[in-house]
Parts: C-alpha cells; structure tokens; sequence
C-alpha cells in the first residue's frame, strides 16, 4: 500500500510563531520536518476562520494530516478592554470551526505505512496542536505556574474574556476526546519573542517595544526611556526555539493535558536587564531614563517545564534553549532589517 503523505495545515501562518515554524521546518529531525511532509501555511487573508463555512472550504481544499492551531484574533491591553465581547466570539468562533472540521475532516496521525497505515485510516484519530497563552492562569496562581491550574480561578480582568475563549480550547479538546477519541492537544507559551514580532508601539509586548523604543532613541539622539522600575521578572521564549517544540508536540505529544513550553523558571529576566540587553544588541551608546510614573505590571509570573521536560526525557532527548542574548541579537538584527518594509513595524 502506498504511503499517505503527511499535509501539515498551520493556521495563523504567517505570524512570529507561523513564521518562526516554517523555519523550523526548513531542518529536519525530532525538532524540524519529517520525511515526506507537506506543510501549508495560511493567514486570514487565505480564510476568515470566523466562517465555519469557509473554514470548511479551506480544509477540503488542504485536505489536513494535522493541524497546528496558531490563529487567534489578539490585541493590547486597550483593545481587549475596549472590545471584550468581539475578542470573546471571534475566539470562540475561530477555534470551534478549526477543532470542529478537523473532527469532519478525520484529521489524523499517520503512521508510515503498510497495514498500520490502514489501520490508522479505519480509526479516524484527530491529531491538532493548539496554542494557548499565560494569560489563561488565574490571577492569583501558586508559582510556579502548571498545567494543573488552567482552570484554578477566574483569570485577570484586564483580559477576562480573551482568556476565556482560550480555556474553552482546552474544554473542547477534552470534550472531542472523550466522545470521540480525537487527539486534540495544546501547548503554552511563556513570553515570546523573535524575528517578525508585532512591534507597533500601540500593540507591542515588552520586547518588540523597547527595541523599536531603542531605536528611535538612538535614531533620533533621544533619550531611551524605559517605562516603570525595571525590577519585574519575565520568562521568555525565543519563537524558534517554540516552534521546534511545537514541531516536536505535533509529532509526539497525545495526552490531552496542555504543555507548558518555556526555558527553566530559573531563567527569568528583568525588564531592566531586557533593556540594557537591547541597548548593546542595538550598539546603543545614549542614555537610559526610567519612566517610573509607569505602572510595573506583575511583578513575577514564573512557569515550570518540568513536565516538558519529563515527555522530553522519555525520548531520550535534550532541548537546548537558545541563549537568551544570542536569540535577541537575532531578533534585533532583523527588526533593523526590516525597519521601513514591514508591516508589523
């Protein structure tokens, strides 16, 4: 019997974590592409996911293996307050058509080939990774943050219903579970970074922000300026090294529990050493204020990825995070690339 080729669908494609995969899928091994297959990126502007119809054009037309959940209707801390109840039902609507036709579409695992293969073909198993964000955790978690406390508490205010319609992803994966068997997963991302971030000032999360801060300091002879204390903590993941994981989680992770997916808790880094670090990747030589009429946010909000590291272990395998500098020259250097030609700049 001939071999089915795998066709890998990544909604939310061409965003930092769908870009960041298609670089991962450039190598191969137990992080990158395995052989034969095929992997399709799409954006919104391919299909509005919102559209359980076209949605559903979309998956004849790809026909999918496995889908890597990435799409979501995401915004800054204003807009989520400005539009709770557009942020609540585009979620919900975006993932209920991705989850529901990839169950229609039998969306599966496939083994190489032979009589497995036919096997697999007759039971129907859904493989989907999705990905979910921090902000899910209650707002007053124990830490270090788990997977076991997703739904612990209601989560912060401040995002009270984006939040919730990506719990939902987690009550629906248990739910096409349990009624069907589909394998149906996500994972969770502590602080991402990297090449093709969103750095609008209006929308950017810390890093893409004091990088394009920076470097309208150091264009213009300005002052950098560095909102609030500087003391608080974050976790942060460079988006290539999330993507090898999340190529990895696709290929070999089934339990329907979420995943945390971040370096040691021990690696935290203040948002005044982010900014220093920005400073020397930029060859920035002018001053630093800090603007501590700002507020700092939460102060620590460290996750564990010891069971990362446990799934990982029982491989035989290592990941090996990249340097927390090295990943944000990287970034650096291709925001500066790409100052005056990209969109999200």
């Amino acid at each position: 019997m001939a071999q089915l080729t795998p066709v890998i669908l990544v909604t939310g494609g061409t965003g930092l974590v769908g870009r960041a995969i298609q670089h991962a899928v450039a190598s191969s091994g137990p992080f990158g592409r395995q052989t034969g297959d095929r992997w399709v990126f799409v954006s919104s502007s391919d299909c509005d996911l919102r559209d359980f119809d076209a949605t559903h054009d979309l998956f004849d037309r790809v026909r999918p293996t496995h889908v890597v959940h990435l799409a979501a209707r995401v915004g800054g801390l204003f807009a989520n307050i400005a539009s709770q109840a557009d942020f609540l039902r585009d979620n919900i609507r975006i993932n209920d058509a991705v989850l529901q036709n990839s169950h229609d579409f039998h969306v599966r695992r496939v083994p190489p080939q032979g009589a497995e293969l036919a096997r697999s073909l007759t039971r129907q198993v859904a493989k989907v990774v999705s990905c979910l964000s921090t902000c899910i955790f209650p707002t007053h978690p124990t830490y270090p943050l788990s997977e076991g406390q997703i739904h612990a508490g209601p989560p912060d205010p401040s995002n009270f219903e984006y939040a919730h319609a990506k719990r939902l992803v987690d009550v629906q994966n248990r739910a096409y579970r349990e009624q069907y068997g589909d394998v149906f997963t996500a994972v969770i991302p502590t602080n991402v970074f990297g090449p093709g971030d969103n750095y609008n000032l209006d929308a950017a999360h810390v890093l893409p922000a004091l990088m394009h801060k920076c470097y309208i300091a150091q264009r213009d002879g300005t002052r950098f300026v560095i909102s609030g204390s500087g003391r608080p903590l974050r976790q942060f993941i460079y988006s290539r090294d999330l993507a090898r994981l999340i190529v990895w989680a696709l290929n070999s992770y089934t339990k329907v529990e979420p995943l945390i997916l971040s370096p040691p808790e021990n690696d935290e880094v203040s948002i005044l050493d982010a900014a220093l670090a920005v400073m020397t990747a930029m060859s920035y030589e002018g001053e630093y204020v800090q603007d501590t009429s700002k507020s700092d946010g939460q102060y620590r909000k460290p996750a564990s990825n010891a069971k990362l590291v446990a799934e990982l272990a029982k491989q035989g395998l290592e990941f090996e995070f990249t340097p927390f500098q090295e990943a944000l020259q990287e970034s650096v250097d291709w925001f500066v690339d790409n100052y005056h030609t990209d969109a999200r700049i």
